[in-house]
């Protein structure tokens, strides 16, 4: 596959930072005795740019896709067999925002294999979602974003499988969100109390080649797509 990295001109390692010798001059503009660090040195706020960089782009790459595709890339990812067994599990899923893929379908068939299920609630900037109890059927409130979600009297529940959306994600299992870090909070949180299975769920134009990471961003331990089930664990 043709990774969108490649045939956007980014290069495969984090060093090469879109925007870097600008947002450093701006930066050495706006406060005297700022010092311009070597990009080969790579701080902090120049992964940022890169991640900001591939997140504009990748909204834009997704926002593209066909509708037809979509549909079906949704379609596939649910009626090809799930890589864990689901019956008695907890899995959280999540309702789309704008043009992420549709995780409902899925969502469906796991219920239908025994499953229970879940949905995120944001409870505030800088802390882990709350994962609620949900069912189809249930009513569901507007919450941040307009997104819908359970209502605070749902049962609150540790997954044991979390589905994960993303604007674009590489092999390694790092992703791109909106970059609130949420998710990274989640995954890292859970995975403090037990042990979860953190899978991206994807179009497959939205791998790139690498994902410029930190420390603090947690890894998804598989990516499915329409074409594949990636296993990030391995290699």
């Amino acid at each position: 596959m043709r990774s969108w990295a490649r045939s956007t001109g980014h290069r495969r390692h984090a060093g090469a930072v879109p925007g870097y010798r600008r947002d450093a001059q701006k930066c050495a503009t706006a406060h005297p005795g700022y010092t311009v660090v070597s990009q080969r040195m790579q701080p902090s706020f120049s992964i940022e740019s890169a991640k900001n960089a591939l997140r504009r782009e990748g909204l834009v790459r997704r926002k593209a896709l066909p509708p037809l595709l979509r549909t079906n890339a949704a379609r596939a990812i649910a009626e090809r067999p799930f890589p864990r067994v689901v019956k008695g599990a907890t899995v959280s899923g999540f309702m789309p925002l704008k043009e992420e893929i549709n995780p409902i379908p899925l969502m469906h068939g796991l219920s239908e294999a025994g499953a229970r299920l879940a949905l995120p609630v944001v409870r505030g900037r800088g802390k882990p979602l709350e994962m609620r109890a949900f069912a189809f059927g249930d009513a569901l409130v507007p919450g941040i974003w307009g997104i819908r979600e359970p209502k605070p009297e749902a049962l609150q529940v540790l997954p044991d499988i979390l589905l994960v959306p993303l604007i674009a994600f590489d092999r390694s299992g790092h992703r791109i969100g909106y970059g609130a870090g949420y998710y990274d909070l989640t995954i890292t949180s859970l995975r403090a109390q037990k042990n979860v299975l953190a899978v991206g769920l994807a179009f497959a134009d939205q791998e790139i080649a690498q994902v410029p990471a930190t420390a603090r961003d947690a890894r998804l331990d598989l990516v499915l797509t329409e074409r594949e089930i990636i296993d990030c664990r391995v290699g």
